[in-house]
């Protein structure tokens, strides 16, 4: 398997990036669609609505934010497939607008496929 990255949509794009897949659900503020360099926008793999607004970035909410996105995310196993099966033959790199590199969807997103590797 080639590399999971995860990366803020606000860097550059580089090469070593492979296949770049914005995993919000929201466009990112003050990002216009081709400075994003986005091979895909994978709105389907991003937390609800309603889990986003719930988690708002709060740090004490973010092992609850894992749990409830790790159950949404099992209603989309085609998708998690189809994106294992990916990193398989490329480079990988999530994207992703919030600030915090350590608690964000991409974190979790990377968690599951990479132990799904396992």
């Amino acid at each position: 398997m080639k590399a999971i990255k995860i990366k803020r949509i606000y860097e550059d794009a580089d090469s070593s990036d492979g296949y770049r897949i914005l995993i919000d659900r929201l466009w990112p503020r003050g990002i216009s669609k081709g400075d994003a360099k986005l091979d895909e926008w994978n709105k389907e793999l991003a937390p609800s609505t309603e889990l986003r607004k719930w988690f708002d970035h709060t740090p004490e909410r973010f092992e609850e934010f894992k749990k409830r996105y790790r159950e949404e995310l099992k209603s989309q196993e085609d998708e998690l497939k189809r994106l294992h099966s990916l990193a398989k033959s490329k480079t990988v790199t999530l994207l992703y607008a919030a600030k915090d590199e350590n608690m964000n969807n991409a974190v979790v997103l990377r968690e599951i496929l990479t132990q799904s590797n396992e």
